[in-house]
């Protein structure tokens, strides 16, 4: 008996409980929303990190049409986009390298919008400084068509050109990004914000001085940070200054146009 019992298992003596064996939990997925997203240094993360795995890849055509494609390049601090602005105004400080890899638009935009309401309202104070100080008889009015020639203009350009090149150095084989091009071109024309600020002085001399040299200083800029994309292809050696002159160009229709 006694035998018996000793030779029972213990999975069936009386009030013991089979052991529960605890299968793996399958926990789903999240995409938690980090902020910001991304790495600490840099205060954001591009498209197809793991931080942002709903947004799509902007590397497909889907991706270029999606705003969630887009939303990362938005989530900047206020000192990269300030270190960012000092790389554009003085070009040797290496900007390329500073957008190569975590490109932003937050920039781009405020730069853009920022330029086209300057333009609005200070190429219409300068028009009446110069039309109408030395005769204040002269009736003057405020030409509201200012804001759409600025906004065409300087929305246009830098969207338009970038997306232009970046088309062209993808079919010469070259790696390039589109947001990186737009980020670049964006930048390009902070210079123009303090050059318009400038440009109000009644001295029509001292205006040519200073739009030569912000429009050669933002033409330097485009050229070398598009150099690394050209580098070993002779056949883009044209387009490469043709991109220098368009910036150039610009930077003489701003005068013309605004400030004549």
């Amino acid at each position: 008996m006694e035998e018996g019992y000793t030779s029972l298992p213990t999975s069936h003596s009386v009030g013991s409980v089979p052991a529960v064996v605890a299968e793996e939990s399958q926990v789903p997925k999240t995409n938690l929303q980090i902020f910001p997203p991304g790495n600490i240094a840099s205060g954001y993360q591009a498209p197809g990190t793991p931080y942002g795995e709903d947004a799509q890849s902007a590397n497909s055509w889907n991706g270029y049409f999606s705003i969630s494609s887009y939303q990362p390049y938005f989530n900047v601090d206020t000192d990269i986009v300030f270190d960012r602005l000092v790389g554009a105004v003085y070009p040797m400080d290496g900007f390329y390298t500073k957008v190569d890899a975590n490109p932003d638009l937050y920039g781009p935009v405020w730069i853009s919008t920022t330029l086209v309401f300057l333009l609005s309202a200070l190429g219409n104070c300068a028009t009446y400084l110069m039309k109408n100080g030395n005769n204040p008889e002269i009736a003057w009015n405020f030409d509201v068509n200012y804001v759409n020639w600025a906004a065409s203009v300087i929305y246009g350009y830098v969207l338009a050109v970038p997306a232009s090149f970046y088309f062209l150095l993808r079919y010469f084989g070259c790696n390039a990004g589109l947001v990186q091009l737009w980020c670049i071109w964006g930048y390009s024309l902070s210079i123009f914000i303090p050059t318009a600020l400038l440009l109000v002085i009644p001295f029509e001399i001292l205006k040519w001085i200073i739009i030569l040299f912000a429009g050669s200083a933002s033409a330097y800029f485009i050229g070398l940070n598009l150099k690394p994309y050209t580098e070993g292809q002779h056949d883009l050696f044209l387009w490469f200054i043709g991109a220098s002159v368009l910036q150039f160009v610009l930077a003489i229709f701003i005068k013309m146009f605004f400030f004549a």
